[in-house]
């Protein structure tokens, strides 16, 4: 098969999955956050302080801690499209119960569940996702599916934000109104995942059956050429040294994620105090939007390159700088901007960050590797907010809070210098070029054409 078509063929496989990806992961970032504007009026109705509204926010990441792998081993034993419906269906269930918060332990309890209730999501997206492209491609893949995320915080802010002024109707709060929507799109999209989503190559009738070859034989010959490289079962993804240095690697990058996400509008109805809560939610939007801007080319210039380390710690740089200028310049606008920057750096390591365990695992050790990756760094989202929420009741300002962040981003820009660099994936190439072993049964190679 010519470069050309073979690249065709990973086109097709962008076009026909990433859409309907991107669209579920925007559903699952806005009920996260659906809280961060929401809480702009919730707080008050509910008696959450902020230390109380912060343990709230974070709990949902212990929860999903716990399920995480567990999740992630049932997804790659039943298949994506079962399981990643039933996650949407029973996240959007609990989402939608959040309207009935009446005070801290109701807001505990709701989030623990929704944490539950998500688990497995997010990793077992990224271990679909290398089911499908080959790992000099998958940078692209992971790129664009991380694209999903500032849009979700930018129009979700915006979107919760105008769902606010449904305030009274049908005797509902406005807080309350948000959770209704924003929970019930996600029920209504796990259908389309259930009827859409195939849950791999050999399942995708829109390649021909020259094309579903050469890509199944590439994905098994990927995997087989992990798997000559060490153990890839269950135990060793638990003992492998490498999966809990990219765990805390993970949680210094995503720690300001989380911890910007939750407060940053309270953070700037503080900077902004004339401004409306429509208002709020429209700045909120804005350095989401910016941090559109550098997602895609980063990570398609380290694929092109092969480089992963650089592609990863000057990202990370970049946005401790951010975060660092956002927390001390008094001028809100400039604060806003540094906030803009900071986040520009963090949505281009993310992706980059996720081919270094794909790049490692396959089999069950990529299952439950990449799942116990995703919930340790996960544990940030615990961390960021009740640390900012503590630290704002003690001081009066999230300013030291947002400084703990650029810490955090350094920390993690060190770290990705000492990270193992795999080899270089070699480009898309004829698959005589590739050993390809015959197909043979089972789902232990960590490809779906085993199920």
């Amino acid at each position: 098969m010519s470069q050309t078509t073979q690249r065709r063929v990973v086109r097709k496989a962008m076009w026909r999955l990433l859409p309907i990806l991107m669209a579920a992961f925007v559903v699952a970032y806005l009920d996260r956050l659906n809280i961060s504007i929401g809480a702009l009026e919730m707080r008050a109705d509910t008696g959450l302080s902020a230390a109380s509204f912060g343990l709230g926010a974070g709990i949902f990441f212990i929860a999903y801690f716990f399920f995480e792998v567990p999740s992630n081993l049932v997804l790659h034993r039943v298949g994506a499209r079962r399981w990643i419906a039933r996650i949407m269906w029973t996240w959007g269930v609990v989402t939608v119960a959040m309207m009935f918060v009446s005070g801290p332990i109701s807001f505990y309890v709701l989030r623990a569940l929704l944490g539950a209730a998500e688990a497995g999501f997010v990793p077992g997206v990224i271990l679909y996702l290398s089911y499908w492209f080959p790992a000099r491609e998958r940078g692209k893949s992971f790129s664009w599916f991380q694209v999903a995320v500032p849009i979700s915080f930018a129009f979700g802010s915006v979107g919760t934000g105008a769902l606010l002024h449904l305030d009274g109707l049908s005797g509902l709060h406005g807080w309350q109104w948000i959770f209704v929507v924003t929970g019930g799109v996600a029920i209504a999209y796990g259908f389309v995942i259930w009827f859409f989503l195939p849950d791999g190559p050999d399942e995708a009738r829109w390649l021909s059956s020259e094309e579903r070859s050469w890509l199944l034989e590439r994905m098994r010959a990927e995997s087989d050429q992990k798997r000559s490289s060490g153990n890839h079962t269950l135990r060793a993804s638990f003992s492998n040294p490498s999966v809990w240095f990219l765990s805390l690697l993970y949680f210094c990058i995503i720690l300001g994620q989380w911890g910007i996400g939750f407060w940053l509008p309270q953070i700037l109805a503080q900077r902004f105090a004339d401004a409306s809560h429509f208002q709020i939610s429209m700045l909120s939007a804005a350095p989401w939007l910016v941090a559109l801007l550098a997602i895609v080319p980063v990570s398609w210039n380290s694929d092109r390159t092969g480089e992963r380390r650089w592609h990863l710690a000057i990202p990370c740089f970049v946005s401790a700088a951010g975060f660092f200028s956002s927390a001390y310049l008094a001028q809100p606008y400039l604060a806003l901007a540094g906030t803009a920057v900071a986040l520009v750096g963090l949505m281009a390591a993310v992706p980059v960050f996720w081919n270094l365990p794909t790049a490692a695992l396959t089999g069950v050790a990529a299952a439950s590797g990449i799942a116990l990756i995703n919930s340790l760094g996960n544990l940030s989202g615990f961390v960021g907010p009740y640390l900012l929420g503590l630290i704002t009741e003690a001081t009066g300002t999230a300013q030291h809070g947002v400084a703990l962040l650029s810490l955090s981003l350094a920390a993690a820009g060190v770290l990705a210098l000492r990270a193992r660099q795999q080899p270089t994936p070699v480009a898309l190439s004829d698959s005589s070029e590739l050993r390809a072993p015959t197909r043979s049964g089972g789902g232990s190679d960590g490809t779906a054409a085993g199920r």
